[in-house]
């Protein structure tokens, strides 16, 4: 039997920096322009999320896919690499 998602998760490491190389331009953008929100759903880490009607960025786990960043409809995400050094580690095997 195959390996699952999660298994193939558990072997990436990361290396998290002190600020989020991921950013909402606009809060007002998300909250009253954009209706599907379709980050909620690209980002295949699950790395923004809906709370208290806002769209929060927990980058820590992010894959940096760059999903997010072409997914946004409104172009109201800022998207770029870690700082060197931080960010995921890919691990095969």
């Amino acid at each position: 039997m195959g390996a699952t998602i999660e298994d193939k998760l558990f072997l990436d490491r990361f290396n998290v920096a002190d600020d989020s190389h991921l950013k909402i331009k606009d809060d007002a953008v998300c909250t009253d322009a954009c209706e599907d929100k379709p980050c909620l759903y690209l980002c295949p880490a699950n790395v923004y999320r809906l709370e208290n009607d806002r769209i929060s960025v927990n980058y820590e786990g992010c894959l940096e896919c760059g999903s997010c960043r072409i997914g946004c409809p409104h172009l109201n995400i800022e998207w770029r690499f870690p700082t060197g050094g931080y960010g995921i580690r890919h691990k095969f095997g």
